[in-house]
């Protein structure tokens, strides 16, 4: 394993997210980071890890 690049910018954080699933709206704490202003989620609802992808960034204001 190499590291390639350390983004600076970048923080680890854990923030309450809701999401909708159904008619319902659940949220739960979730592993995420914060960059540029953007907050991308590290895992789902329901505590299964994803990959960091920007598409997946939600605006934080």
């Amino acid at each position: 394993m190499k590291v390639l690049k350390v983004l600076e910018s970048a923080e680890v954080i854990i923030a309450e997210i809701e999401v909708n699933l159904g008619n319902k709206k659940h949220s739960s704490p979730t592993l995420c980071v914060l960059c540029d202003e953007k907050i991308v989620p590290l895992n789902t609802p329901d505590g299964r890890p994803i990959l960091m992808n920007m598409e997946n960034a939600v605006k934080f204001s």
